[in-house]
């Protein structure tokens, strides 16, 4: 038996603890139970190390022990003590094979759990060739991310996709091999070790639904292979395929209809959620868990500090439903969680789960998994509710929806993004929108056609990507330079047209940069790059306009933040200012809420976030016209003297009692802005 201690935010489900000294404030122990054969059975994997890390990798492996598994059970049943003796003697390899410098990250991480919720983090997300060509042109440009805050840079998908059409790259072909014109696995090693010592931490994609019908494992299963079958979902005529689709929604209804594709070799049909090249794996099989757990492995090892969970919400089968958030998705998150935390602890889980808002805050952790799972997910909702807000002028829906949402671990933090790389779905709850006196239908096709500029008045030149006859609801690609009215205004020579437009840009960024959690740039928002006119002439890229949105760099465009009074640098500095800014202020610390604190002008988002240090207000004026904070809401809250932290002003109450925002304005109030970071 092994005492740990361990911050009341890290413990999850506390063990009973040994008679022993007082535990310290705010600490707990927990009792580690593992196997003594199984510790034996590690040995020789970790024979080579000193007796130090040997012991090291003891401890952490009764730390985790019971969450992995009470989680492998959950999966498994009867199977979980093979499973888990089979997976801990793989992270006892993937642990003598880590690098002495990574071994050091681990013991950093472990005494900063809390460094993804630092104000200091601050991201960027690009396609490595779309931003600079290759792996080492990617490490060419760090002064650029360094200029812009970034400590945090998210690479799309890099490993070894299918050739021709790949969804982006989401079409896994090798887990092992880089695509051969970004560079290897060790420029990947390089390339991670120069962030590192730069102090941005990498991110990439493991995309966890499915594989390329051209992955080894598809391949073996069409030779006949039984093993490799059963990495899949195979059935030999239509009966089950039949049955799952009556309650299965489709994800590309325009390009991959339905969810089953007949493969000749296989004789019989595959699941295919998202294209008949990419085959649904099969999670219930303990194989497919113990080979994704050594990919974990593989990836960290080659100093990935952050995994993105791709579809983690469809991994699950079940009859009867969407197969979407099946509990056995967060049971499956805490086991690889678990078994990561004992090879190589440094590695944070990021849920990419684009789901309903009371679905996605079981990614980060609820009832038995609280504490447990992923330590990010993406805020889908801020993002919709953002752009809402720029279209209507009007904030009371938002305001709304933000505070319905349950709360979320305090171990764990929200992605917060303005854009990225995907489409827009309108994810508008229709009890939220009813709340406010809104038909959620209607207000859906509001905005699709606003963001494609089909309403009057509208400024945007969005995209319509992907029209769903049966719901009417249609997504939306573009830059947020398009979706704000940039392009238009460029394209007309409108001057006030583009002051409005890089004011709703630097808003929006602004909004993410002060919610809390870790704000993400999309590649070219910060320069206010327009929509690609050319994105469907390379090959594969004519059926899908998310392309329009994920243009290469312009690098001599990129010069141009340089030229004081041109867009790009207006719209650049004025993101890298949210950055340095929201470095100095711990009010931005992610384990602190922001809080809607009421609605006194339809045309301002007030949020508060009550920090030890003080209370933060950030207030947003979404319109194009001077809007009112009342001075008794800033009294209240004890800022009526505060100051402005992105301009260094003192807020003003005017003669009628209230503080006059500018058009666009954005205000981050505190009692005062600490000099350092």
């Amino acid at each position: 038996m092994y005492p740990f201690l361990v911050t009341e935010g890290e413990r999850g489900d506390v063990r009973a603890s040994p008679e022993g000294p007082e535990t310290p404030a705010g600490f707990a122990v927990v009792t580690g139970t593992a196997p003594e054969a199984l510790v034996e059975a590690c040995a020789p994997a970790l024979a080579g190390l000193s007796p130090e890390r040997r012991e090291l990798f003891e401890l952490r492996l009764h730390r985790w022990w019971d969450d992995l598994t009470d989680a492998l059970s959950t999966l498994y049943g009867d199977r979980a003590t093979e499973v888990a003796h089979r997976v801990v003697t793989q992270a006892a390899a993937a642990y003598a094979a880590r690098d002495p410098q990574l071994h050091r990250l681990d013991e950093r991480r472990i005494l900063e759990p809390d460094w993804l919720q630092s104000p200091v983090v601050f991201g960027y997300a690009t396609y490595a060739d779309r931003f600079a060509g290759t792996l080492a042109a990617v490490g060419e440009k760090v002064d650029y991310l360094r200029e812009l805050g970034v400590t945090y840079l998210h690479l799309m998908p890099l490993l070894r996709p299918r050739d021709g059409d790949n969804d982006g790259g989401y079409a896994v072909a090798s887990y092992r091999e880089v695509r051969p014109d970004l560079g290897s696995i060790e420029d990947l090693k390089a390339l991670s070790t120069l962030l590192r010592g730069q102090g941005i931490s990498l991110v990439l994609d493991l995309v966890l639904n499915h594989v390329a019908k051209e992955h080894e494992w598809a391949r073996r299963a069409r030779a006949g292979e039984a093993r490799y079958r059963d990495y899949f979902h195979v059935y030999p005529d239509r009966t089950e395929p039949d049955a799952f689709e009556a309650t299965l929604p489709e994800v590309f209804p325009d390009f991959a209809p339905g969810n089953f594709t007949w493969d000749e070799a296989l004789g019989g049909w595959v699941w295919t959620t998202f294209n008949e090249w990419q085959w649904d794996v099969n999670w219930a099989n303990p194989d497919v868990f113990c080979d994704y757990a050594d990919v974990i492995f593989f990836l960290a090892n080659a100093g990935v500090e952050v995994v993105r969970l791709d579809a983690i919400a469809f991994t699950w089968k079940r009859l009867g439903t969407t197969c979407q958030n099946q509990p056995e998705v967060h049971a499956l998150t805490q086991a690889l969680r678990a078994i990561a935390r004992i090879a190589c602890p440094a590695v944070a889980f990021k849920a990419e789960a684009i789901v309903g808002p009371r679905d996605l805050v079981h990614y980060l952790g609820q009832g038995e998994h609280h504490g447990k799972v992923s330590d990010l997910a993406y805020h889908n909702t801020l993002m919709v509710q953002a752009w809402s807000m720029l279209a209507t002028q009007d904030v009371r829906l938002a305001a709304h929806a933000l505070a319905a949402l349950p709360p979320i671990p305090t171990s764990a933090t929200w992605i917060a993004y303005l854009r990225c790389h995907d489409d827009i779905g309108w994810a508008i709850d229709d009890g939220d929108a009813a709340a406010v006196g809104l038909d959620g239908f209607a207000h859906r096709a509001f905005l699709s056609d606003w963001f494609i500029g089909a309403f009057p008045g509208s400024p945007a030149r969005g995209l319509v990507f992907q029209a769903n006859a049966a719901t009417g609801d249609r997504r939306i690609s573009g830059t947020a330079a398009a979706l704000a009215g940039l392009d238009a205004a460029r394209d007309a020579g409108d001057p006030d047209g583009i002051d409005r437009a890089v004011s709703r840009i630097i808003l929006g960024h602004a909004l993410i940069a002060g919610f809390g959690g870790v704000p993400v740039v999309w590649s070219g928002d910060e320069l206010g790059m327009a929509n690609d006119p050319h994105w469907a002439d390379e090959p594969g890229h004519e059926d899908d306009n998310r392309w329009v949105h994920r243009a290469r760099m312009d690098w001599e465009l990129a010069a141009r933040r340089h030229t004081p009074g041109s867009v790009e640098s207006r719209v650049f500095h004025g993101i890298a200012h949210l950055a340095r800014t929201r470095a100095r202020l711990p009010h931005l610390h992610a384990s602190v809420a922001s809080v809607v604190l009421g609605v006194w002008d339809p045309g301002v988002l007030v949020l508060a976030r009550r920090h030890p240090t003080g209370t933060m207000l950030a207030v947003y004026n979404v319109t194009d016209s001077w809007r009112p904070l009342p001075g008794w809401v800033l009294r209240q809250e004890r800022l009526a003297e505060a100051t402005e932290a992105l301009s260094g002003a003192r807020v003003r109450i005017e003669g009628d009692d209230n503080a006059w925002l500018a058009p666009y304005a954005v205000w981050w109030l505190v009692d005062r802005v600490p000099t350092h970071a």
